[in-house]
């Protein structure tokens, strides 16, 4: 058994990511059609959609909370990991972000389980009751990843999963004095001292938290 990790280059990177299931083209059409819109081209990689996507299938997840929607490319995606009545329920700041998801989620598959709510999470996340999520996303403002941590724990019903992006902060997480690693350590702080949360950091795209509410 080999001691250490093994380190992941561009190339074996590239190898994992043609092994994974591949991005389908409604998504990859998002993705063009977002970037021509002037939407930060931020989405998940092809390979984190399909982590989470398989991550939720596996877990029998049917409501599922997301925290920044952007294009609707995640929130597609992870829907496509519930049965046919399960709920994506997502949150998004930006009214052209909002509208354009809508949109691009009413061409998809997935139209009809996926729902869009405008504001600030933060505020929004309060309406939702205790305990009704099996599983919450996190891929928004990352100064607000601690307060969102505090939703979370609330929403998530025992045994639910929390998953949150860009957790190595673009490889400055562990060292880095910008805005965002700061914010990040401070919310990997927040969930290691949680009792109630185990997680794990799993080296997918920027880094996929991956955490389960005992």
């Amino acid at each position: 058994m080999s001691k250490s990790s093994t380190p992941v280059d561009d190339d074996l990177f590239a190898f994992i990511a043609a092994a994974t299931i591949p991005e389908d083209p409604l998504l990859r059409d998002l993705r063009a059609a977002a970037a021509k819109a002037g939407l930060p081209e931020i989405h998940i990689a092809p390979e984190q959609a399909a982590f989470l996507q398989l991550v939720l299938r596996a877990a029998k997840a049917k409501t599922v909370i997301e925290v920044g929607t952007l294009g609707g490319y995640s929130a597609i995606a992870m829907a496509r990991g519930l049965p046919a009545d399960g709920r994506v329920i997502t949150h998004e700041i930006d009214a052209h972000h909002a509208t354009f998801a809508r949109q691009w989620i009413e061409r998809s598959d997935q139209r009809g389980k996926i729902e869009v709510r405008l504001g600030n999470a933060a505020e929004t996340l309060g309406a939702l009751p205790a305990e009704s999520a099996d599983g919450m996303f996190l891929d928004a403002d990352k100064t607000g990843y601690v307060t969102y941590l505090q939703h979370a724990l609330r929403l998530l019903r025992p045994g639910g999963i929390l998953l949150a992006d860009n957790v190595l902060a673009g490889g400055d997480v562990a060292h880095g004095t910008d805005t965002t690693p700061v914010a990040i350590r401070a919310f990997l702080d927040a969930v290691r001292a949680t009792p109630n949360l185990r997680s794990v950091i799993v080296p997918l795209g920027d880094g996929c938290l991956f955490g389960v509410k005992q």
